[in-house]
């Protein structure tokens, strides 16, 4: 067997680009579908701060701030950002979680 082959046929040669190592970065840094930017531009609308216990951030700091959508559907990206609030990563937790209790008691309820 020669070097480089395992098993019963050998391994596919990878093909090389054409293309400029600039353009295939350029490439992949784009975002994966359109609006997927909506993070940043909440950001710049709404500011580095959370909209419910009121904590600010900056660039040291800013991953902690997420954006939650107000209707929970995450593909309802208006350009005004009014579906958007920008929650710290513990006040994200928390309105998720209260969703889910209110679910669950909801439920008893109807039961009964």
């Amino acid at each position: 067997m020669k070097d480089g082959e395992w098993g019963r046929y050998p391994k596919p040669k990878k093909k090389v680009s054409d293309k400029p190592i600039e353009e295939v970065l350029k490439e992949l840094r784009k975002p994966p579908f359109p609006h997927s930017d909506y993070r940043e531009r909440s950001l710049k609308i709404h500011g580095l701060i959370c909209a419910k216990c009121g904590r600010e951030f900056d660039h040291t700091n800013r991953h902690l701030l997420t954006v939650h959508h107000k209707d929970g559907n995450p593909r309802n990206n208006p350009p005004d950002g009014s579906n958007w609030e920008n929650l710290c990563v513990y006040c994200h937790d928390d309105e998720h979680s209260r969703e889910l209790l209110g679910k669950y008691l909801t439920e008893g309820e109807e039961e009964e």
